[in-house]
């Protein structure tokens, strides 16, 4: 299992996906499931990527491998996001026909996704959720986030903070306390975690951050949120319509 997020705001893009792979309780290693291509000035692409991880990376080094055929269309001559996005789709169909079937055989789920979201010069940016049979749909303002792998338990904080307009200072914190809380409740998903911010218009990723166990920066965060919440919650009101559990007392009647 893996979890990865990718953001659309006013300001930029955010995107991240931890390193985590697993075959069994037994066999645990890491993968890195980030993949950057920038040329800067003219495109700036992030793909992250769940699922079989032979799928993906084949289909990823496919994509790459066409990139050194100028004849052909690639992402490098691509004139938008969404030829980028389609281009990502006929690879990942193309290597599922491939070995799909022979995966197939040995129960193997051949199931893969993909996000995949940047700029390229003359449109917006632009991000895209790419299913496994190719397909893909794209972020708007009224949904600016993708999340694919194991996305339950990072997805309430998201869905309460992220708006278009989030700075992206606040919308790294929330991506990593989504990350937190991610890890705490599914041991599938691990450190490290890869992390990139790319400024609207700027085609280059601003920051690209590998974080590791010893992190100062994230194991504050996870501190302080977890601290946070335990006080929120031991402030918040009894409810005054249940009987007293720790007296046995029963509610007034009104």
């Amino acid at each position: 299992m893996t979890y990865c997020v990718a953001l659309k705001l006013n300001a930029g893009m955010v995107f991240a996906s931890d390193s985590r792979t697993n075959a069994g309780i037994d066999q645990i290693s890491s993968f890195r499931k980030m993949r950057s291509f920038v040329r800067e000035g003219e495109r700036a692409i992030v793909i992250l990527s769940s699922g079989n991880l032979s799928i993906t990376q084949n289909a990823v080094n496919q994509l790459e491998q066409h990139g050194r055929h100028h004849d052909r269309r690639n992402l490098w001559n691509a004139d938008s996001m969404f030829e980028v996005a389609q281009l990502l789709g006929e690879a990942l169909r193309e290597v599922r026909e491939q070995d799909g079937v022979y995966l197939k055989q040995s129960n193997v789920d051949s199931g893969a996704n993909f996000i995949v979201g940047g700029q390229v010069q003359g449109e917006q940016m632009r991000l895209f959720l790419v299913y496994a049979e190719g397909n893909f749909i794209e972020a708007s303002d009224e949904a600016p986030f993708f999340q694919i792998g194991e996305t339950k338990y990072g997805k309430p904080i998201i869905d309460r903070v992220i708006k278009p307009d989030t700075p992206l200072n606040d919308a790294v914190k929330c991506v990593l306390v989504s990350f937190d809380s991610t890890m705490r409740s599914n041991l599938s998903v691990g450190l490290p975690i890869d992390l990139a911010c790319y400024n609207q218009s700027g085609f280059r990723l601003d920051l690209q951050q590998h974080i590791t166990e010893d992190d100062p920066y994230f194991s504050q965060i996870s501190r302080r949120w977890s601290e946070g919440l335990r006080g929120v919650f031991a402030s918040l009101p009894d409810p005054d319509w249940l009987t007293d559990i720790d007296t046995g007392r029963q509610p007034p009647c009104g």
